[in-house]
C-alpha cells in the first residue's frame, strides 16, 4: 500500500492535532470539520477500505469503537455519529481506514 496522509501522520512527517494515541490508533482532529467536533479514529496498521478487512482485523476494528467511546467520553460526549466512508463513490478520500465520529450538533437521518 502507498504511503497515505494518515501514515504521514502516523509518522510525524506532517502534522495534525491528536486527541489520543496509543500502539494501535491515532486519533486527530478533521481539517475540515463537518460538526463541532469531528475526529478520525484511525489504525496504525495500514488498510486501504472495510473491503480490504480480513477476520484476523476483527479485535482492531473492536478496538476502533473502544477508542471512540472513550475519547468522546472524556470530551463530554454521549451523544454522537461514527461513520466509515468505503470507496470513492461513498466519498472516502485518503486510502486507509479510518472512523469519523462527529459529534455537538443534531444529526439528520438518512444522512445527506
Amino acid at each position: 500500500m502507498a504511503e497515505t496522509l494518515f501514515t504521514k501522520i502516523i509518522n510525524r512527517q506532517i502534522p495534525a492535532k491528536i486527541e489520543y494515541e496509543d500502539e494501535q490508533y491515532i486519533v486527530i482532529h478533521d481539517i475540515q470539520p463537518q460538526a463541532p467536533v469531528h475526529l478520525l479514529v484511525i489504525p496504525k496498521k495500514p488498510i486501504p477500505t472495510l473491503n480490504d478487512l480480513d477476520p484476523r482485523d476483527i479485535p482492531l476494528v473492536g478496538g476502533l469503537f473502544l477508542v471512540a467511546k472513550n475519547v468522546m467520553a472524556k470530551l463530554g460526549h454521549a451523544d454522537y455519529r461514527t461513520v466509515f466512508n468505503c470507496g470513492p463513490g461513498a466519498q472516502q478520500t485518503v486510502f486507509h481506514l479510518h472512523l469519523h465520529l462527529l459529534a455537538g450538533r443534531s444529526f439528520t437521518w438518512p444522512p445527506g
